[in-house]
């Protein structure tokens, strides 16, 4: 058995039930698990490893509920800067087409470091195409070297072109070959108890990549393993007249015709959804990865998550692919949840003087969004918060440096507020991913070098 104590903290926030904000707090962690929370002078006073963390802020883990790792390979790319998403589709889809087990690999850990310099223990990342051999299996592998909690998606496209979607036919896979790998993934990977590393989705890509049939036989296999399911929904406009065209329902409507609703479900974005609709979402459990940054970079919209919060939907962050965000900065985007929430209250004409109960997202409820959301929509009771018995999932700021100079008075709501900055500690099952600011278990100048590389050749193929 090995134990871990982290002491002496400015502050520990537990975000429990009970909100707790610990004034020199700390954890004793035993085997990967919190035996104890609390003040410091409550604490076991002897580990295996002791860590004196005095002017440090300690969060939960936060937990990524949609991205696409592959991304990072294609930031920036020019002819995709300033499209919508249909059309920023189309361009990066031949791209995408070149890659190979490496870029999968390679991308994947990029991606798995800035979100673990950022603060984030558990990801879940969509990867909905396989081209040149690749498998999901790349993925899998290179997480489990990077020491961050996976629910690795098995997306898929069987809609082509010429059928009438939107993915070019060379990357598209038949569907008894997505449904054959559907489970033999679950079989393989698949891990559902408490402290899991690494878990298995079911995520049909989106309406327009992937036909109905698909989308049943994909809920139907996911629910005989008891494993969740996850797509793309209600992103866009055009969406939303895509679905009434080619299939009489609006986005939401397809999907429980489909028998794509329920607890084990959770979308992408839902970004146009009406009133009946968000309720729908409370009242069967539907989960809701919210991707600020992506959806303004696409002009995509913005998601009504007050509403989604006050009906009592799950919601938790996403940074979403590198491509539409160009950055993995999981603390960041539980800033610009915040800010665009504010955005959209002055759009549609609310003020403070017209309604003093009705209160503006603040910093500790995006932070909410960021661990116990993000949790929820993954369906993990074992992650999300600091209490006896979850898993010791968590990261740490150093508060004395200049980004929170004069914040002090409240640094939990600095660590929002304030420009966002990376972790000096993040911890994964009581062991280290990130120390004193650098990553443990890997050489970052190789990883660049590498990943610079073949992003390189996947544009000038």
């Amino acid at each position: 058995m090995t134990t871990l104590l982290i002491r002496n903290l400015h502050t520990l926030v537990t975000m429990d039930d009970h909100h707790r904000e610990i004034a020199g707090g700390g954890l004793f962690i035993r085997d990967g698990f919190i035996e104890q929370v609390g003040p410091t002078a409550e604490l076991p006073t002897c580990a295996d490893e002791i860590l004196d963390l005095s002017g440090h802020i300690l969060l939960p883990g936060l937990v990524n509920t949609h991205h696409h790792f592959y991304q990072t390979l294609t930031r920036v790319v020019p002819a995709a800067q300033d499209a919508n998403l249909f059309n920023w589709l189309k361009t990066l889809y031949p791209i995408w087409a070149r890659m190979n087990a490496d870029h999968i690999r390679v991308s994947t850990q990029t991606a798995l470091s800035e979100l673990a310099l950022s603060g984030c223990t558990t990801a879940s990342d969509h990867l909905y195409l396989f081209p040149n051999g690749s498998k999901l299996d790349d993925e899998i592998h290179a997480a489990r070297a990077m020491g961050l909690r996976l629910h690795a998606s098995r997306g898929s496209m069987s809609l082509g072109e010429s059928d009438g979607g939107l993915p070019p036919d060379s990357v598209v896979e038949s569907e008894s070959t997505i449904l054959k790998e559907s489970q033999r993934l679950i079989e393989q990977y698949h891990d559902p108890n408490p402290g899991s590393f690494t878990q298995i989705v079911l995520a049909p890509c989106s309406p327009f990549s992937v036909t109905g049939e698909l989308m049943k036989q994909s809920a139907a296999l996911a629910r005989e393993y008891g494993v969740h399911l996850h797509t793309h929904l209600a992103e866009t406009e055009d969406e939303e007249s895509f679905c009434q065209q080619k299939f009489g329902y609006r986005p939401v409507g397809y999907m429980e015709s489909l028998d794509w609703i329920g607890s084990d479900v959770w979308f992408a974005h839902a970004v146009y959804v009406n009133a009946a609709e968000v309720q729908q979402f409370a009242h069967t459990g539907c989960g809701v990865a919210h991707c600020p940054s992506s959806n303004m970079r696409l002009a995509s919209g913005i998601a009504p998550i007050r509403e989604y919060v006050a009906a009592g939907v799950n919601v938790g962050l996403g940074v979403d692919g590198s491509a539409s965000n160009d950055g993995s900065h999981l603390l960041g985007e539980a800033r610009q949840a915040m800010l665009l929430a504010r955005v959209r209250e002055g759009i549609t004409g609310y003020s403070l003087s017209n309604d003093p109960n009705r209160k503006l997202m603040t910093a500790r409820q995006a932070l909410w969004l960021g661990t116990r959301g993000g949790a929820a929509v993954l369906g993990r009771n074992d992650i999300g918060s600091l209490e006896p018995g979850k898993c010791a999932d968590f990261f740490t700021i150093d508060l004395n440096r200049l980004d929170y100079a004069g914040a002090l008075h409240d640094p939990v709501s600095a660590l929002v507020f304030c420009a966002p900055v990376k972790a000096d500690y993040t911890v994964v099952g009581g062991k280290f991913v990130v120390k004193e600011g650098h990553l443990v278990n890997l050489e970052v100048g190789k990883l660049i070098e590498e990943h610079n590389r073949l992003a390189l050749q996947l544009l000038e193929a």
